[in-house]
């Protein structure tokens, strides 16, 4: 007779960890060939989006018949609505415009500091204890980021400045989501919670591409087609279950050391797949920003 051996609640959680930490890192990738294909970022953004839509609204759908809705979450649409909007929707923006001007390594490493900047708007708001290890992480990181960030003003060009400050706010603007969005996760549950923030997000996606610009203008190549999809589905549905999953099961800390995984699998895809420089810098610059931001995972254990 077979026994069976179930997977613990915190090894499953590690194993969603690490599968949607390696999708998210095909996130870059896949916008950057869309961008190859004529794609810009308002059509990338909005495509992804109304691809990923339909999918989020089915699992609230399957969620609202299997499960009771969570309580008083009338009253909670307000917050939520809020946290879609600066978590998915103006970080995603921001995200994608800045990969238009910089490297989609200098991209990756750019937005994982997401967590010090999580701990300095903790510290602002929620009065948290600004220790050393915190101001040594964040030392530590930004120096590396400065390395590679100098390094590619003289591979990329004279918009590296702006796009790095782009991404960067969609960094902070993450950040909020992160910080703000806690509280309802524990509350309603992972998959509530993610289902709900990003049809939001997508909504406010759809509001700002009518707004800004024109369907008829849009141009789309059959490969650009086979990018989004993967974008939305591989890229964006699948590891934001995960990763909500993840966060909920083992604790954001483990899953941002995890996550310290993202960008060396992200450099190694761009270089693979984008050709992109690869330098003794962009190494020293990888190894500090993920030692300082793994510092800070491994203090708040």
């Amino acid at each position: 007779m077979s026994q069976r051996f179930p997977i613990s609640a915190f090894n499953l959680g590690l194993l969603l960890a690490i599968i949607g930490t390696g999708l998210f890192s095909l996130k870059s990738i896949f916008i950057k060939l869309a961008y190859a294909e004529g794609l810009n970022t308002d059509s990338v953004l909005m495509l992804r989006m109304a691809i990923a839509l339909p999918l989020y609204l089915g699992v609230l759908f399957w969620l609202a018949h299997k499960q009771s809705v969570p309580d008083n979450l009338s009253e909670k649409w307000l917050k939520i609505a809020f946290l879609g909007f600066i978590g998915y929707y103006l970080s995603s923006w921001f995200d994608l415009k800045g990969l238009e001007m910089i490297s989609a390594q200098l991209e990756r490493l750019t937005l994982f500091t997401y967590p010090i900047m999580v701990a300095l708007l903790g510290a602002l708001f929620f009065k948290t204890p600004l220790t050393r290890k915190i101001v040594i992480s964040l030392f530590i990181s930004y120096t590396g980021l400065w390395i590679v960030f100098y390094k590619e003003l003289s591979l990329v060009g004279e918009n590296v400045p702006l796009g790095t400050l782009l991404v960067a706010l969609a960094a902070l603007s993450f950040s909020f989501y992160v910080l703000f969005g806690k509280q309802e996760i524990k509350a309603m549950g992972s998959v509530w919670f993610t289902g709900l923030a990003m049809s939001v997000s997508s909504i406010f996606v759809l509001i700002h591409f009518t707004i800004f610009n024109n369907y008829a203008d849009l141009t789309i190549t059959p490969l650009a087609w086979l990018w989004l999809g993967l974008l939305a589905v591989f890229s964006t549905v699948i590891p934001s279950f995960m990763i909500s999953e993840a966060i909920h099961r083992i604790g954001p800390a483990q899953t941002g050391i995890v996550g310290s995984l993202g960008p060396i699998m992200t450099m190694g895809l761009a270089i693979w797949i984008l050709n992109e420089a690869f330098t003794i810098w962009h190494a020293l610059g990888m190894l500090c920003v993920v030692a300082g931001v793994s510092l800070l995972s491994y203090k708040n254990k």
